[in-house]
This record gives C-alpha cells, structure tokens and sequence, in this order.
C-alpha cells in the first residue's frame, strides 16, 4: 500500500462520513432529524421527517459520497495508488454507516452504495435504480425494496465476470441487509410503514 492509498482511503471514510441528513436538517429547517422519525440520518428518515425537497437533496448528496469516493484516483491520478478504485467506495460507505462526524451513527448504506455504482458501472446504476422503484411499487416499503435491490445487484454483477465488482457488491448487499435487520423485524411483525405516494 502506497501512502497515497492511505491518503485517500482517510478521504473516502471522511467523505462518506459527510452527515447529510444532520447537515440539511440543522442549517435549513433547524431540526436534528435524529430526533426524529426512525432516528436515521438517511434519505428515507428524511423524506419523513422534513419533506420531498430535504429528502431529495440529501439522497443526491449521499449518492455523491460514494461516487467521489470512488473517483478520488482520477481525480488525482491512478498511477498514484495501488489498489482497486472500489476499495475507496466501500470505506465511504462505512463511513457513511458510521460517521465520525456524527458519533458513529449513520445512515443504511443505501444510497452511497448506489454512488459507488454509479461511479464503476452507470449502467448497473440505472438497472438497480429501475429496479428499487419497480420493488417500491410491488411492496410498499422501502427497506425491503432497498434489500432486494442489494441482492438483485449482486445477481447483476454475476453476470459481468467483474471479480473486484462482485466481491464489493456482495460487501455492499450485506452491509444493506444487516443495517435493515431492525426493518425486517417490523416487516415480519407488521409494523413496518408503508409509503403512500407510489
């Protein structure tokens, strides 16, 4: 591992420790959404908590964690490190589930999940977009929606022989699945909401 390595997988967890939610929440309604709804600093617990315009904005941003976590060595030039460009994308995401920022409390891996996607393989992006809101519509909720579409990137990436993008992806898909297990728990009992504008 180079020092550039070091220095940039530093970035990623930083970037990905970018709290979104708390940042949208504080300076533009004056509320800590983690006092509110789930608690979650996610895109979701946002929609809930401060509306479509707040939720959209911090589900772009989360998205853009990833990518650029993903995209540190082009910007800066892959001859510098040594490892794969995923690797970052994945410590952002960790970052995103535990934000130093935020006191080790974030969201569910979700959305920069995506961002790390996007940033590898746009066109899986789009399919695993497609994807979630087709499982939103057929469900009603959006965790099991978000775990489906994990698990359905994972068989997506089978397909394109892509060792680094199959293993990341199955990271990826557990990291959802693991992050949703209080969810599971509510859709098994019932108890789970259900969204109402799709």
């Amino acid at each position: 591992m180079t020092l550039f390595d070091f220095i940039f997988i530093i970035a990623a967890y930083l970037l990905g420790s970018i709290p979104s939610g708390l940042i949208v929440g504080k300076l533009g309604y004056g509320i800590d959404i983690r006092q509110h709804g789930s608690g979650n600093l996610g895109g979701t617990n946002t929609f809930r908590t401060l509306g479509k315009k707040a939720g959209i904005i911090v589900t772009v941003a989360d998205i853009l964690k990833g990518t650029l976590a993903a995209s540190l060595p082009f910007f800066f030039g892959t001859d510098l490190v040594s490892i794969h460009q995923l690797l970052f994308g994945l410590v952002a995401v960790v970052g995103h589930m535990y934000p130093i920022f935020a006191g080790f409390k974030g969201g569910k891996a979700v959305a920069t999940s995506g961002g790390v996607i996007l940033a590898y393989h746009p066109i899986l992006f789009l399919t695993v977009v497609i994807f979630f809101f087709l499982a939103l519509y057929l469900t009603k909720y959006v965790s099991l929606s978000s775990i489906l579409t994990g698990i359905f990137a994972l068989i997506f990436s089978l397909f394109t022989k892509d060792i680094p993008l199959i293993i990341v992806i199955a990271l990826l898909a557990l990291f959802v699945i693991y992050r949703h297990r209080a969810n599971i728990k509510r859709i098994i009992n019932k108890t789970e909401p259900k969204i109402k504008w799709l």
